[in-house]
């Protein structure tokens, strides 16, 4: 109750801070606030206050940037929505975005890509262009880059190779349609739920399990109440950098190529965290006592594609079936 009070003050604040603005262009300043869900010794946290650093020199103070981690002001959905409403500007998201436009299903579809080069072809081809513009023209969100996040591991207190080990096992999952579709169908009971929940719900015994890439995995702790990282490799996934679009259009048309360019080489810097870090992680989980477990992967690939394929609309079918082309 207390963390919900501090959230309420902070955005009422925000919200009065919005209200008062400079009437010379030339000089106003523009404060975009951004919502993480990670802490801040994520590549993704540091991505942003890197980025922060760059527009505040290359505008002379003009833009600002700040960064709140562990989402202190908003979880994912509730952040998406602040931003529609002028409340907060930033955040990080993909899949989650299904509940706003239908095409966000494909950048967080398990058993859909076999490895990154598939991603990068994925988001560089029209059908990635469409996910892009209908970010814009129907939930009022603009990508500035994406975030490579490495494959989706579950983790578990029991080891699992095989789908028939997952039976009745309850897994927190995001709340993407995608993700209860295919753990349903490999014999686990999903579970959605925020991600700054899942520690203490592991930790009390509501989960059983939680499923994440490495660096997530290492950032949120579940090292302290999970005992096995079963290697399912499930899903290749990213995420979107956003700003809201009536946020990026109320600026002057120098900032936003301020804006623009700061937010390609932010990709850039990420990135580079990114691969830095993907290997370290691994080490650091087995230090602290994870044991890694290598699974069945077909197995969970024949379960679980055929049920997220039926699960899609036929337009989206279709879709699916041109990316399995692209991506081959």
């Amino acid at each position: 109750m207390h963390s919900k009070t501090n959230r309420l003050l902070i955005l009422i604040l925000l919200l009065l801070v919005s209200a008062c603005g400079s009437s010379s262009e030339k000089n106003q300043k523009y404060l975009f606030r951004a919502s993480l869900l990670v802490k801040e010794n994520h590549t993704w946290y540091k991505a942003f206050i890197h980025f922060g650093k760059l527009i505040e020199k290359r505008s002379n103070g003009r833009l600002i940037l700040e960064v709140y981690p562990s989402e202190q002001l908003a979880k994912e959905l509730e952040a998406i929505r602040l931003i529609k409403a002028g409340v907060i500007d930033m955040t990080i998201s993909a899949g989650s975005l299904t509940n706003f436009a239908e095409i966000l299903t494909f950048s967080d579809m398990p058993f859909l890509l076999k490895d990154t080069l598939a991603m990068h072809k994925l988001i560089n081809s029209p059908i990635g262009k469409r996910i892009e513009t209908e970010m814009i023209e129907k939930i009022g969100l603009r990508p500035l880059g994406y975030f490579q996040r490495g494959e989706r591991h579950l983790t578990s207190n029991r080891p699992i190779k095989h789908p028939d080990d997952l039976q009745d096992l309850i897994i927190r999952v995001p709340n993407a349609p995608s993700y209860v579709v295919a753990w349903k169908a490999l014999g686990a009971k999903p579970t959605p739920m925020a991600f700054s929940e899942v520690f203490s719900s592991l930790q009390q015994g509501t989960i059983e399990a939680q499923e994440n890439p490495f660096a997530m995995i290492k950032n949120a702790g579940f090292s302290e109440v999970q005992k096995y990282l079963n290697l399912t490799g499930h899903l290749i996934t990213w995420g979107y950098p956003l700003v809201g679009e009536k946020q990026f259009q109320n600026l002057p048309k120098d900032l936003k190529t301020i804006f623009l360019q700061a937010a390609k080489e932010m990709q850039v810097y990420e990135h580079r965290l990114f691969l830095e870090n993907e290997l370290k992680v691994q080490k650091q989980l087995k230090d602290k006592g994870m044991i890694f477990v290598e699974v069945d992967k077909i197995s969970f690939m024949e379960n679980g594609e055929q049920a997220v394929y039926e699960s899609l609309s036929p337009e989206m079918q279709e879709i699916y079936k041109s990316i399995k082309k692209i991506t081959q």
